[in-house]
């Protein structure tokens, strides 16, 4: 039984994984690489939990039994001990293998898995720089965490059918999330599907063909999405959508897959949408 996870980077996804992973008795520790991003993660779970404990989600006791298990590192060594350890930097290549490779290093159990909460980057890649590649697997998670029922289980060639089905278990048995399985390919199940849709809408939008709040609009009420495509893109990030595509396109090779020029300007131009408070659409 899984009961000791890492988790590599503390951010909105990072610490969505944590909190989820607190709250079903899992011990977590989650490494930032300075004490003002940890405190930030750490200000980012007590904020969760607590307007979950407003709305009547979560029990105030469960609250402190879930920060209780939460614990926070500067230094990846610090995860020896850990059973499961999620990567979950930026759509980062370099710096993703970067800390496989030092993850590898540092955990002392043969029987660890490692995983990598990436959306796009062929999983392959990561487990080639280890010298346990049967042990690493894809765990991509959905924004926001603890609200986002679904989980992509991504295999490798290289995977170990038994380390696959341990990761699935933890997933489905204690974090309660519905897992789908994919083989390694760019993009996996979800995003190879969504963000050539994404990058249409920012192609349209581009091409004067209608504005935004009319193409999100168009989705919302005549495909019965619950966010339009462009207000989407705001979400996830510019940068994020830019990377995730960068990745994508050089794996297939496909222009649906290229960043639309727009999208590549406004990220160029600080515009990354809810994060800069400023993408297709002003925020306060």
């Amino acid at each position: 039984m899984i009961e000791r996870i890492g988790i590599v980077g503390g951010g909105q996804m990072g610490a969505g994984i944590a909190e989820v992973a607190a709250k079903a008795g899992t011990h977590v520790l989650v490494r930032e690489i300075n004490a003002e991003l940890v405190e930030m993660s750490l200000t980012r779970i007590t904020a969760s939990l607590d307007k979950a404990v407003d709305r009547g989600k979560l029990e105030s006791a469960d609250r402190e039994a879930a920060l209780g298990r939460l614990d926070y590192t500067t230094d990846l060594a610090d995860m020896a001990d850990r059973q499961l350890v999620i990567e979950a930097v930026t759509e980062d290549e370099g710096l993703k293998t970067e800390i496989f490779r030092a993850l590898d290093e540092a955990i002392e159990d043969p029987d660890a898995i490692l995983a990598s909460n990436t959306s796009s980057i062929p999983i392959t890649r990561l487990a080639a720089v280890t010298s346990r590649p049967e042990h690493v697997v894809g765990m991509h998670f959905f924004n926001p965490v603890p609200v986002m029922a679904l989980m992509e289980l991504v295999t490798t060639v290289r995977s170990d059918p038994a380390v696959e089905a341990r990761a699935e278990a933890y997933a489905t048995d204690v974090l309660g999330k519905t897992v789908i399985r994919a083989k390694d390919r760019g993009g996996f199940v979800v995003n190879m599907l969504l963000v050539p849709y994404l990058l249409g809408a920012v192609r349209m939008y581009e091409a004067g063909i209608a504005t935004a709040e009319d193409i999100d609009t168009g989705m919302k009420l005549g495909a019965n999405h619950p966010m339009g495509p462009l207000t989407l893109c705001d979400f996830i990030g510019l940068d994020t959508m830019k990377l995730v595509a960068d990745v994508l396109f050089d794996e297939y090779k496909e222009p649906l897959y290229a960043s639309p020029p727009l999208l590549t300007r406004m990220v160029e131009a600080g515009l990354l949408g809810r994060k800069t408070g400023e993408g297709f659409y002003t925020y306060t």
